[in-house]
């Protein structure tokens, strides 16, 4: 009897089989990456007309798609709203977002590509304040918490429960270097990522230290837990970091236009576990580039346990689903610089938080430890 999913009788003889052969052999041809437009940071002008040509890469692209991907820093949504409010033209015309491109037109972007600086307001959020002068703070952020506000829908969604507006409630003055939505912010920590960072009071503390984290005098460094063994006991992962092109979220080492990052990973214990063999590594960076640790131990085969976006699995297999984490099990756990005022050494350090801790001894359960 014949199968329900069989065809017809008189069409059984359709065959993809010429298909096949006809494309037998025949490499997937890979189409060129576009390349990364890098418009001038001092014009800050919101009238300004930046033109450009469009890469003959672009070609048979849709205009958003290519604006997209040739300014990285900013979603296709806000292009498309770029598009309509008639700040782009393509050869002088007004520009339509589905518009295909050749390659070789000339584009106009009016007014600046980033939507405008939001203004950061107090929020009575508790701070874990390690340590405090005149100068300076030393926060402990927690893990879930964004360090400023980012892209949203509303100035209400994109300005609420940061660190940012926690630290305008806490201390009455900050530096004003890094603008309205970053006051006394000199470095960032992922949202998911726990730990030590410092805050500046007012300009002159601002950019001293940014000069010294430029010139890498201000030692910073993490723990994780990896998935796997890490087989060497000291790694250095020196692999430029950009920002990954088809998945905007995620940062990738396979791009030749991207940024020097270096990371040092020694090894603090190799655990095997019913769950699976972990390691716990201590990590030192000598550069902060977005998601570094994360994209560098990814790099090396061993993701940071509850790193999902950087292959790290959902959940792990057999461990109570309640204590799964929700977060990355990475924290800044230890900071060192001189201070840039009154040149005092400063040495600080948060424990691993309590989420960390109950999952590390949740694996150790029937563990053993490998040298």
């Amino acid at each position: 009897m014949p199968s329900k999913n069989m065809l017809p009788k008189g069409q059984r003889r359709r065959t993809v089989k010429h298909e096949y052969r006809a494309t037998r052999g025949v490499e997937e041809i890979t189409p060129p990456p576009i390349p990364v437009l890098e418009f001038d940071e001092v014009e800050e002008d919101s009238d300004a007309v930046r033109t450009f040509t469009a890469d003959p890469a672009a070609a048979n692209l849709r205009l958003d798609l290519y604006l997209a991907q040739a300014l990285p820093d900013i979603s296709r949504a806000r292009v498309q709203l770029l598009i309509e409010a008639g700040q782009v033209r393509v050869d002088g015309n007004p520009a339509k977002p589905k518009q295909k491109l050749h390659g070789g037109e000339s584009i106009e972007i009016e007014g600046s590509p980033q939507p405008a600086p939001l203004h950061a307001i107090p929020e009575d959020i508790p701070l874990d304040i390690l340590h405090e002068d005149k100068y300076l703070a030393v926060i402990n952020k927690p893990a879930g918490m964004m360090v400023h506000a980012g892209a949203g829908t509303t100035d209400d969604a994109r300005n609420r429960g940061t660190l940012v507006n926690a630290l305008l409630f806490h201390f009455a003055k900050l530096s004003d270097v890094g603008g309205d939505l970053r006051p006394g912010i000199v470095h960032r920590l992922d949202k998911l990522t726990s730990g030590l960072i410092l805050v500046a009071k007012d300009d002159s503390t601002h950019r001293k230290l940014g000069d010294m984290f430029s010139r890498r005098q201000v030692t910073k460094t993490y723990l994780a837990l990896l998935h796997g063994h890490v087989k060497k006991d000291d790694t250095t992962v020196n692999l430029p970091i950009a920002r990954d092109i088809i998945r905007r979220t995620r940062m990738t080492t396979r791009r030749a236009d991207g940024r020097t990052a270096v990371s040092h990973f020694h090894v603090l214990e190799r655990l095997t576990t019913a769950y699976g063999p972990f390691t716990m590594v201590e990590v030192r960076i000598e550069t902060g580039r977005t998601h570094q640790i994360r994209v560098h131990a990814q790099s090396l085969g061993h993701p940071v346990v509850g790193d999902t976006l950087y292959g790290a699995p959902h959940a792990i297999p057999g461990l109570d689903p309640a204590l799964n984490l929700e977060r990355n099990f990475l924290h800044a756990a230890h900071l060192s610089f001189t201070h840039p005022q009154t040149s005092k050494p400063m040495d600080l350090a948060a424990p691993l938080p309590i989420e960390l801790e109950s999952f590390l001894q949740a694996i150790r359960t029937n563990s053993s430890t490998i040298e």
